[in-house]
Order: C-alpha cells, then sequence, then structure tokens
C-alpha cells in the first residue's frame, strides 16, 4: 500500500566553536514553532539517550582520548541517531535539523587531526546510513573570534585545543563548502546576533518553501 505523506527535509549546521549555531537554533525553533511548522532537532553527538555518555566522555576535559577512538566513538553515537531520531523524524514529514552532522567529522578529525579523509567518509557513510542533508548551513567565524566568544573556566576537551587546530578545522569547513556548493550555504556568524537569526531564517525559508523563495534545493 503507498503513502501520500512526504518525506520530511534535513538540514544540518555545521561551524567552529564559539560560531553560536546551537543558540540560533533554539531561536529558529521557537520561529518555526510559532509559525506551525513540524520540526525535530538533534545534536552530534549526544542527541539520544547512548549518545549522551558518548557525548560527555567526548567533551570531558578530563578525558584522554587517541584520535581514533575519537572518530569510531563519534560514529557510534551518528549511527544512534540517525536510527533513533533523524530517519524516523524524515519519514513522519517532519523538517529535522542536526546540530552537527558528518561534516563535523571530516573537519574536526580529519583537517583538524589529520586522519585520512577517505576513511572518515568511508565510516561515516555506514553510521549515517547513506542519508545525506538537503542543506548544510555553515556558520563560519576567524577562530580566535569564536574561541573568545567561550567562557574561559568552561572550555571543554576540543575548546582547549591549540588555536592551530581550530584554524585547520575552520579551514576544512571552508573546502568542504567549496566542494559541495549546491549544499552548502555559508552564514557570517560574526554578525549581529538578530543579523544572523534573520539569515538563518532566510536559509531555511529557502529550502522549506523554495517556491516563495525562488530558490530550488538541488
Amino acid at each position: 500500500m503507498s503513502s501520500s505523506k512526504k518525506q520530511g527535509i534535513f538540514i544540518t549546521l555545521e561551524g567552529p566553536e564559539g560560531a553560536g549555531k546551537t543558540t540560533q537554533l533554539k531561536l529558529l525553533s521557537k520561529f518555526l514553532q510559532d509559525e506551525g511548522v513540524d520540526h525535530v532537532i538533534t545534536r552530534d553527538p549526544g542527541g539520544t539517550s547512548l549518545g549522551k555518555p558518548i557525548r560527555r566522555i567526548l567533551l570531558n576535559a578530563e578525558s584522554v582520548v587517541s584520535p581514533v577512538a575519537e572518530l569510531l566513538l563519534y560514529e557510534a553515537d551518528r549511527a544512534q541517531n540517525v536510527s533513533e531520531i533523524i530517519l524516523p523524524g524524515l519519514s513522519e514529514g517532519k523538517l529535522v535539523f542536526c546540530d552537527r552532522y558528518c561534516d563535523s567529522t571530516l573537519a574536526y578529525q580529519g583537517f583538524g587531526r589529520g586522519i585520512e579523509l577517505e576513511l572518515i567518509r568511508k565510516l561515516n557513510e555506514v553510521a549515517s546510513q547513506g542519508l545525506n542533508p538537503q542543506r548544510t548551513i555553515l556558520f563560519d567565524i576567524e577562530s580566535s573570534a569564536g574561541l573568545a566568544r567561550l567562557h574561559p573556566s568552561g572550555h571543554d576537551r576540543l575548546e582547549r585545543e591549540a588555536i592551530e587546530f581550530h584554524q585547520k578545522v575552520r579551514n576544512g569547513y571552508l573546502e568542504l563548502a567549496k566542494q559541495d556548493p549546491q549544499r552548502w550555504r555559508i552564514l557570517d556568524a560574526a554578525m549581529p546576533m538578530h543579523m544572523v537569526q534573520e539569515e538563518l531564517r532566510r536559509l531555511v525559508m529557502e529550502v522549506l518553501r523554495p517556491e516563495a523563495t525562488g530558490s530550488r534545493v538541488g
């Protein structure tokens, strides 16, 4: 029996430390709720009950995690997130947002840590079941400016990395966006908060209601 239910839309948010995407996503969620848009928000890592302890291990400043162990923990978290939250949400026709996804692993563990990109892509493919977002929004900001936004006493394990690591991550994101301009949109996260929110809403509506914005998701 065929179903006429429309498949949902999958949007991911990416960015270096201090870019503000998590805060902006919360504001966007309130806006979408007011607009009557049924949506789901999850995060990578930590979007599921299995993922929460994985997130604590990965971000705990006292944790000693080898690069390969770090990579595999992220992939384990992602596999559960896709199965438990993302795919069911999409099958119900919802707009699904994930705060970080496969591209984070390429940027941080690939460009940042130096793990082979092709290996990461293969693991991403397995963990995600081949699911790619229709749109990825990159909250871009200079590494020093992003880190300066963070409270010095609350830095997690990744935030404590040297500035060179964060610069590699940011450059990695920009390279990924350059390689796939149809999927990626770059948002200037250094703008005032209200301007970032306005641009985020515009970029989401570009995907959600392309007929109203005159754009097309390809």
